[in-house]
């Protein structure tokens, strides 16, 4: 794609990726690859502090649209001051707008309303969207693109199903404090109806003594996209997950320490396991 740049003052991604629990996952790759992971954060980071800011619905909606129509220049080849960094990643691994355009669905799903009890298919397209299709985005950056194909082969687009929904579902589960202060809660309904709690507010749930059996369906299936991503990721290019094998490896031991703990409350913060981390940082950086 020919692109006319315009004023192009790129914003500096490092600094907003070292922010990331990604950030040792991202720092491995190929600097091209890494700097398109770096975009690719920066780039969710913005559209994601957008989501949570606590101001005017409809001026968030408009800044979210305003990102849509910065994405509408930058595919037509008019490169933006806002959007120069992603400028050179969109071209060198083909990174699709659709996908771009899901991450933003899926803030503007935060925005329209905040998310109280979501049924399973309601989080599964909100996991999607902000999960997901930032996988399939990244499985671009990471070199799993089948030669001059537009489309993503299976593989890929399993992995990027699997693992951008088993992070997910670990963050809301991690998370459950955070998003009741937000008024969200993204357990599911039908879990919750199974556990017997019939007081969906974010507080009087994260306050039930049920919780523990709330989390447990969303545990576990946190951990079957685990494992089904690594067996994606076996049959895979080694040089192409290992990159995902760390982020796994980081999330993992974060849903470990979860279940150790369990939901009653008080509930201490839960953070990943740097000796998890490290290990596999030595075990797959080099593949």
């Amino acid at each position: 794609m020919t692109m006319e740049t315009t004023d192009i003052a790129p914003l500096q991604t490092q600094p907003v990726a070292v922010k990331s629990s990604f950030y040792l996952a991202m720092r491995i790759l190929e600097p091209a690859r890494r700097d398109a992971m770096y975009a690719i954060y920066a780039f969710c980071r913005a559209v994601d502090d957008i989501a949570d800011d606590e101001g005017d619905r409809a001026a968030r909606r408009d800044a979210l649209d305003d990102w849509r129509r910065d994405l509408d220049d930058l595919y037509a080849g008019r490169i933006r001051p806002k959007t120069a960094f992603l400028a050179e990643p969109v071209r060198r691994f083909r990174l699709d707008r659709a996908d771009f355009e899901a991450v933003i669905d899926g803030m503007m799903m935060d925005v329209d309303e905040d998310i109280c009890a979501p049924d399973w298919e309601k989080l599964e397209l909100y996991c999607d969207r902000v999960a997901s299709a930032v996988g399939r985005l990244s499985v671009r950056a990471f070199g799993l693109i089948d030669g001059d194909s537009p489309e993503l082969a299976t593989a890929p687009k399993l992995l990027a199903y699997h693992l951008g929904r088993a992070l997910q579902l670990t963050n809301i589960l991690r998370d459950l404090d955070e998003d009741a202060a937000r008024g969200r809660l993204y357990l599911p309904l039908e879990a919750l109806e199974e556990a017997g709690v019939t007081n969906h507010a974010p507080h009087a749930v994260i306050s039930s003594p049920a919780l523990d059996a709330v989390c447990a369906p969303v545990m576990q299936r946190a951990r079957s996209h685990f494992e089904q991503s690594d067996l994606v990721m076996a049959g895979l290019p080694k040089s192409g997950v290992k990159a995902p094998y760390i982020m796994a490896a980081g999330y993992r031991s974060i849903l470990d320490r979860l279940e150790t703990r369990g939901f009653s409350p008080p509930r201490a913060p839960v953070r990943m396991s740097r000796a998890r981390l490290f290990g596999a940082l030595l075990k797959y950086a080099f593949l």
